[in-house]
């Protein structure tokens, strides 16, 4: 151990952590919150892992440790879900996640005796709802978003039908996932520790792919076929619960089921809704005033509290949506009892990363620390893990590359982003 022990484990855990896009600021509550999850010997050596996924060889190599002693203590992190246990196309591979969605979540997605999950949930409250920092790292950093909602299927119009895609429907992303798992929901499991837990299901957090088959094997997810997804979809709808998932077109890792009062997303967007901390859906509710009766259903049952009741100077009353932070999601419509609500394509398309690859370079290029990924040697040592960084520059907007450019000022890059525009 001499040789990773330098300085505080957990600080070095804490600065490894930050080399990812979704990061987490330093306080005293992280450190306390890093050192229940990981003891101080498996901090310092998570620290030294790679952002990107890795292998057994790679992670032996920079613990200078031997294979066999390596992949035991990766399979060890694994089945406490501090690590992911993947099979890449018949190749063994582990990757340490960011903290959301990531391991914070993980560590409350079953119940277990391992930890203080209390006092975990308490520090958590503390961290995300009390000191605020992370949350606000996490979801107003950058222009990029880590999560965007998804439209209530149920309630579209058979205009909205035909024009909405795929990758916008909860539907495709549960019946096109390789593994499906069903775990206990880390927002409303943190805040029934702290006596502040809502009344909507608990075991309805999605996982899917790699992320699910992990968490599956170290029974922190149920696996579940697409047809119990659907049913759990559904089952989230009748509880007006929002479907917030991973900022992707392609392979969704993750889609919760959220809540107004209990979930990070949905309270960060009440606190913060103008600045749209997750990416809202392509609709936007309209009230039809003829035929609306102002029962204020709608602004019951909105998450977020986008809709009210207002009054004018002669007294009438109307049902009025703040359409710069509603999330148009569709919750409203479904609640309207007079079909007064419809929801419309927004005017300005939504534009959504292709892969996580694609996000996590957006953000991190935003955030000014695109580095990195790119010169995190032991991620990158292939060829194929930098192609794919480089692949998702080339794919960006103009601007976007030459902030990536100035960022690197690499000749290199600069020459490849000529090169894509001949």
């Amino acid at each position: 151990m001499s040789h990773i022990v330098g300085k505080s484990a957990y600080k070095s855990l804490e600065e490894r952590i930050n080399k990812f896009p979704q990061g987490a600021p330093p306080s005293k509550t992280l450190y306390k919150i890093l050192s229940i999850l990981f003891s101080e010997k498996e901090a310092a050596y998570v620290a030294q892992l790679p952002i990107r996924p890795f292998t057994v060889k790679t992670a032996a190599k920079a613990w200078k440790m031997d294979e066999v002693s390596t992949r035991k203590l990766l399979k060890q992190l694994a089945s406490r879900a501090l690590l992911l246990d993947m099979d890449n196309h018949g190749t063994e591979q582990f990757m340490l996640p960011p903290p959301m969605a990531g391991f914070f979540e993980f560590s409350m997605m079953r119940i277990r005796d391992d930890i203080d999950q209390k006092l975990l949930g308490e520090l958590f409250y503390q961290y995300l709802n009390v000191e605020e920092d992370f949350v606000k790292e996490l979801f107003l950093s950058t222009e990029t978003r880590l999560g965007r909602v998804f439209v209530q299927e149920g309630v579209l119009t058979n205009e909205n039908e035909v024009q909405i895609l795929d990758f916008e429907r909860a539907s495709h992303i549960i019946k096109s996932a390789s593994h499906i798992g069903i775990s206990t929901c880390y927002c409303r499991h943190k805040m029934y520790h702290v006596g502040r837990a809502c009344d909507a299901p608990m075991d309805i957090c999605m996982t899917f792919g790699n992320a699910a088959a992990s968490l599956i094997k170290y029974n922190y997810a149920r696996k579940v076929d697409a047809s119990e997804g659907i049913e759990l979809l559904h089952k989230a709808y009748e509880h007006n619960l929002v479907q917030c998932g991973e900022n992707v077109r392609e392979d969704v890792t993750f889609i919760c089921n959220c809540c107004g009062c209990c979930c990070e997303a949905m309270i960060a967007a009440k606190k913060f809704g103008m600045l749209h901390p997750v990416q809202t859906t392509n609709f936007i509710p309209k009230i039809n005033d003829n035929t609306c009766i102002n029962c204020g259903k709608c602004a019951k049952a909105c998450p977020i509290g986008a809709i009210e009741k207002v009054t004018d100077e002669k007294g009438t009353q109307t049902m009025k949506i703040n359409e710069d932070i509603c999330l148009g999601c569709g919750v409203c419509v479904r609640n309207c009892s007079k079909n007064s609500i419809m929801l419309q394509r927004r005017n300005q398309k939504i534009i959504t990363p292709v892969n996580s690859v694609h996000r996590t370079v957006l953000m991190a290029i935003e955030k000014g620390t695109l580095q990195n990924l790119i010169f995190d040697n032991q991620a990158f040592g292939s060829h194929r893990a930098m192609a794919a960084v480089l692949s998702a520059i080339l794919k960006m907007p103009p601007i976007k590359q030459v902030m990536a450019s100035k960022q690197m000022k690499s000749v290199y890059l600069e020459k490849l982003i000529t090169m894509s525009k001949k």
